[in-house]
């Protein structure tokens, strides 16, 4: 049962979003824009949680200028110029259903370069997680988990957009389909069906590191999804409500005549006149 902590943040999500989506409609090409506003920080913040020691600015100067950065490895450029692409990728699947081959070409773009032995394909050895008991199933498994993963990604949900989100991150982290680059590949594809949805992408910011994994962690270890949904809502809630302060700040909405109609209205009750 969805506790009410939740609910109203939901509640919330929506309401800001609604107000986005106005921006959107006023503001030309703004949802182009808003996939290259996100692309550096979804690059930075996926690998950085990972371990990857470029910053933010690195990051940006490495996927849009090509410039290598002095003191970091070949493998941290190399990550980065890959998520972008992972990232650009999931931008073509905005309508369509999800399909097999779209989650293995996404892993393939995240480790290309980096091992392409593995790279787009399942795993064929058992794995372990580190700092966890919890045991990955066994890779003969994976095609026919991955196969119902698959298609609970593509019905249509029957609870909120967001949490369903989250529960679907925490099964696919569980599945833990690939030898690596599980969490890069399942936060690229969370972030897919949250924008489908009309939601912002999920983004894990180093400093959210310990309760994303924890998060995660009671979900592998005690089949509770209720931390990893608290987790997502509450990280979709603060990038929506970052994302309608600067729309704010940045656009200007002339309102309607109904909107001006309806103002009027209320000034005259206000003052008798």
């Amino acid at each position: 049962m969805q506790s009410e902590e939740i609910s109203i943040k939901l509640r919330k999500i929506d309401e800001l979003n609604a107000e986005v989506s106005e921006y959107k409609a006023a503001a030309k090409n703004l949802a182009l824009k808003l996939k290259d506003f996100y692309r550096v920080q979804s690059v930075y913040s996926t690998n950085a949680i990972e371990g990857n020691t470029l910053t933010e600015s690195e990051t940006k100067v490495v996927i849009e200028e090509g410039i290598t950065i002095g003191g970091k490895s070949l493998r941290e450029h190399i990550e980065a110029i890959n998520s972008a692409k992972a990232y650009d990728f999931i931008y073509t699947l905005l309508n369509k259903e999800i399909t097999e081959s779209d989650i293995l070409e996404c892993h393939r773009l995240v480790l290309s370069k980096i091992d392409n032995e593995t790279a787009g394909k399942y795993r064929k050895e058992p794995v372990f997680i580190t700092g966890t008991e919890f045991a990955p199933p066994p890779y003969g498994k994976i095609p026919d988990l991955m196969e119902k993963f698959i298609k609970k990604l593509n019905d249509k949900p029957k609870e909120h957009s967001v949490t369903k989100a989250a529960v679907l991150h925490a099964e696919f982290e569980s599945i833990h389909p690939f030898t690596d680059g599980n969490g890069r590949t399942g936060r690229f594809i969370t972030s897919l069906e949250l924008i489908k949805d009309g939601y912002v992408p999920f983004i894990v910011y180093p400093v959210q590191r310990v309760n994303y994994i924890n998060s995660l962690k009671t979900y592998q270890n005690k089949g509770d999804s209720s931390e990893i949904r608290k987790f997502m809502v509450e990280n979709v809630y603060e990038t929506t409500k970052s994302l309608h302060r600067f729309l704010r700040n940045s656009i200007k909405i002339e309102p309607d005549a109904f909107t001006r109609d309806i103002n009027k209205e209320q000034v005259k009750r206000k003052f008798g006149r």
